[in-house]
């Protein structure tokens, strides 16, 4: 099918050049052509049938063009870390290519702990470069939505809980990966926090947390990264569906942001005519139908956007400005994509790509914990040829973290385990046991594990330990139900599958135990003082082993830093302390009653001590920062400060450090966070080395979101500069009066 639309177009504009002379190309054709007249060109050459005809899918993951103009359709992809791997064109079934394997990359939790946004470049331009290979003309990412809660299935396919990391990381990303001719598309707009009662969860939330927490990273990517379309989440906000949201399409992103992409709803998300029409939304996928393939009357032209839409507009019901100013913004995005001919090549799964998931993996492994112990000065990094027996422990040692999931499962072409990437450097000193079982990987069900098993394969892994010299414990969570998953969240803060009770009986056999965690949230640890070193690992796609074992040993130094607070128990956090109205809602409505005090905002403003903090992460060395210096103790409106410290290397290794700035306003007429993340720069070290930074106090970073006047507002007063390695670091301060 996808053959014959790509004849019937090549045919339609090959006659319209030949019915022509050479310097009478029509302008829509002609790329030389400023992109508003050539959509503006097409547009008046179009039917009403046609320009409809552009707003709703032709198969499960593309959308049509116009066959009659030789302008083609819109080939979509699943892409959370990875060009997912073909489907059918009319059910989810995989079409069983031989060759659409790909780089699995880091999830995105990984790439917001490294901290370094010259890595999410990279990042973008890779997957860019494999989603070209593959022909498609939109990646559907990155994900930028706020992390809420530890609860959340889908977090590990976001950046984090702060709004300022998340836009900072998001933006390099998006420039890079378009810069390939594929459109970025930026989800899931927006205030979508939880997988369950996705579909239908109406969420309450004050316009300060809004703008100030859940809209920023989305307003960066459309304002700085320039994205080319946005996909409208599932959840109402406020009583209407978000992909056909008036506040939030209409009046912000389309009317404040002056969007002039494309709006294109998650998969099923639509659910009226009239409201998709009028409120913003632009392409419709994914709603339920037969479509194609049966002889249900069903099909794609029944969607929302389908006849009903046609019907409206010709009874008078939807004005004609509506369909042009839909039909403008697909034709943009197919100009942009899929008729670009200055894109370069593309390439898929290959060393470079490797190379970049590699350097992403390494950087965002976060060291919690290294503590002595009573034979040894600290277990990490492992010196190779310290220990005799090595026991791994674990599920995660072995499980292929890229199957499951939901709309992130990816077909590596490569996947190194971590039990592979241990074996390179230890070789036949590794000993493995299982520890516990996760069951099938698989999505939408999960294993009922006997208890004879859990006792069985726990006792094995004890007995083992006792033998071993060191022990590697590698579990927390994976792709299944109830884990990081997509339709779902997890029902608890712990470990699942029993894996606390072996952390435990592990230690007690052995005290020589290094924890290692792969996850895209926090879990809760209650043998956390027992433990002498704790790891946090992440979903790392392809060269996953090869990367965590470099960490271990000491190949690369770890630098990651925490992208969300680790609350002691999930009453800490601030959507759980509120009761089921504020998560998870009761099944029809729920109401973000922290309002602004999301992540280190509620620990710090509140008191609450976090297991581990908002951007907290040790290496193997040490650094020491000087006293911060400011370039002026006042700032006036149309002025900026510079602020300046040394941080140097004291350590016997190079390494990276995170050099962050929080401000406090210390007066304020609204509440006000205790400080928030106004700045962030990494810096690799020498040992013995230092090096300046600076960062540049404006003062938009003073500002906060008046919901009454309905305007940003730095109010005068004094502010305190925070230097610090963490949020939970407050050693270096430096105060300034704003007037």
């Amino acid at each position: 099918m996808k053959k014959i639309f790509i004849l019937i177009g090549v045919f339609n504009t090959l006659f319209l050049l030949k019915a022509q002379n050479k310097t009478d190309i029509p302008v829509y054709l002609d790329d030389k052509q400023p992109l508003e007249l050539r959509v503006q060109d097409a547009l008046q050459r179009m039917t009403l049938e046609e320009k409809t005809r552009l707003s709703y899918a032709q198969s499960k993951f593309s959308s049509p063009g116009c066959p009659r103009l030789g302008i083609p359709e819109l080939w979509m992809s699943d892409g959370p870390h990875g060009v997912r791997a073909e489907i059918n064109w009319n059910d989810w079934n995989y079409a069983g290519w031989t060759n659409d394997s790909c780089t699995a990359f880091p999830a995105l939790t990984c790439l917001a702990a490294s901290w370094n946004p010259s890595l999410a470049a990279l990042y973008g331009k890779a997957i860019g470069e494999e989603a070209l290979y593959r022909k498609k003309d939109v990646l559907l990412g990155p994900g930028v939505n706020i992390y809420r809660t530890p609860l959340n299935g889908r977090n590990f396919e976001y950046l984090g809980e702060d709004p300022y990391l998340a836009s900072e990381m998001c933006v390099p990303y998006i420039q890079e990966l378009q810069k390939t001719g594929i459109a970025a598309c930026v989800k899931h707009y927006a205030i979508n926090n939880q997988e369950v009662w996705r579909n239908h969860i109406d969420v309450q939330v004050s316009d300060r947390a809004m703008y100030e927490i859940y809209l920023p990273a989305f307003k960066a990517a459309v304002e700085r990264g320039g994205a080319w379309s946005i996909m409208g989440a599932y959840n109402k906000v406020r009583g209407m569906h978000a992909a056909h949201n008036k506040l939030l399409n209409n009046d912000i992103l389309k009317g404040e942001w002056e969007f002039d992409g494309c709006v294109i709803s998650d998969w099923g998300a639509t659910h009226d005519t009239y409201e998709s029409a009028m409120y913003g939304l632009d392409i419709e996928m994914g709603s339920y139908t037969n479509g194609l393939t049966s002889e249900s009357e069903f099909g794609y032209d029944d969607y929302y956007l389908g006849k009903n839409y046609l019907k409206m507009v010709k009874e008078g019901k939807i004005p004609m400005g509506v369909v042009n100013d839909k039909a403008a913004r697909v034709l943009r995005l197919i100009f942009r994509t899929a008729m670009n001919r200055q894109k370069p090549f593309g390439s898929l799964a290959n060393e470079a790509h490797e190379k970049v998931a590699y350097q992403i993996a390494t950087e965002g492994i976060v060291l919690l914990k290294n503590d002595a112990t009573k034979k040894n000065p600290v277990l990490l990094p492992i010196a190779t040829d310290s220990y005799k027996r090595i026991l791994v422990v674990g599920d995660n040692a072995t499980r292929n973290l890229m199957q499951g999931g939901g709309s992130s499962e990816l077909k590596p072409k490569k996947n190194i385990t971590p039990l592979d990437g241990l074996k390179k450097k230890f070789g036949d000193r590794i000993m493995y046991a299982q520890g516990y079982s996760a069951g099938r990987q698989m999505y939408g069900h999960v294993d009922e594990i006997p208890q004879s098993t859990i006792d069985s394969l726990r006792n094995d892994a004890v007995e083992k330990a006792m033998q071993a010299d060191l022990v590697i414990f590698i579990g927390g969570l994976n792709k299944n139900l109830y884990q990081d998953s997509e339709g779902t969240d997890r029902l608890s803060y712990g470990l699942p599958y029993c894996q606390n009770e072996l952390i435990e009986a592990l230690v007690e056999a052995n005290p020589n135990v290094v924890a290692v965690i792969i996850s895209g949230n926090a879990v809760e640890m209650p043998w956390v003082k027992k433990v002498p070193s704790i790891v946090q690992s992440w979903y790392l796609g392809s060269i996953n082993g090869d990367a965590l074992s470099d960490v271990l040993v000491g190949k690369v130094n770890p630098s990651g830093k925490l992208p969300f607070s680790y609350p002691v128990k999930l009453e800490d956090c601030p959507a759980h302390l509120y009761g089921e109205m504020s998560y998870p809602g009761d099944s029809i409505k729920q109401e973000y009653k922290e309002d602004i005090l999301v992540g280190y905002r509620w620990h710090d403003t509140k008191k609450i001590k976090p297991l581990f903090p908002f951007g907290y992460g040790l290496s193997y060395t040490t650094y020491k920062y000087s006293k911060p210096v400011l370039s002026a103790k006042k700032m006036n409106a149309n002025e900026t400060l510079s602020l300046s410290v040394k941080v140097k290397n004291t350590g016997a290794l190079a390494g990276k450090e995170t050099v962050q700035l929080y401000i406090e306003d210390e007066k304020c007429y609204l509440l006000r966070p205790k400080k928030e993340l106004k700045g962030f720069k990494k810096v690799e070290l020498q040992p013995g080395e230092e090096k300046e930074i600076v960062f540049t106090i404006q003062p938009q970073h003073l500002q906060f979101f008046d919901d009454k006047k309905h305007q940003w507002i730095a109010e005068p007063g004094k502010f305190k500069a925070y230097i610090s390695s963490s949020s939970a670091d407050i050693s270096n301060v430096v105060e300034f009066e704003y007037k």
